[in-house]
Order: structure tokens, then C-alpha cells, then sequence
């Protein structure tokens, strides 16, 4: 997390990492009741990376267009 916030600039943190990020807590509120707080968060990390690459593949196809 520390090198995530360290290696990229501020304004990618904001338009890609906390989109995701929200989209995966709201996720794994809503969803994810495993009784185990490590199951939850393993999903948790897992939803936020999944929902992380569908963003960047979504920027990728928006630039490849333009």
C-alpha cells in the first residue's frame, strides 16, 4: 500500500485507485458475509484488484479509440 501511494501521482490515486477502491468496499459490505475476517479481506483485496484491471483495460480501449 505504502509503495502504491508512493509511486503514483496523486491525480491516477484519485481517477483509478479510489474509484476502485470504493467499488470494492461497497462490494464486499454488501456481499462478502463469510463469518472470517480473513476471507472477507482476502475477497476484499481480490475484488479491488479485479475491479482495479477492469478500469484499466476500460482506459486502455478509451485511448485506443481516440
Amino acid at each position: 500500500m505504502y509503495t502504491l501511494i508512493r509511486s503514483l501521482p496523486w491525480f491516477r490515486i484519485a481517477t483509478e485507485q479510489l474509484p476502485a477502491l470504493v467499488v470494492s468496499m461497497l462490494t464486499a459490505e454488501v456481499f462478502y458475509k463469510f463469518h472470517s475476517f480473513v476471507l472477507e479481506c482476502l475477497a476484499f483485496l481480490l475484488t479491488w484488484f479485479i475491479t482495479d484491471g477492469l478500469i484499466q483495460f476500460g482506459r486502455k480501449l478509451f485511448r485506443a479509440r481516440k
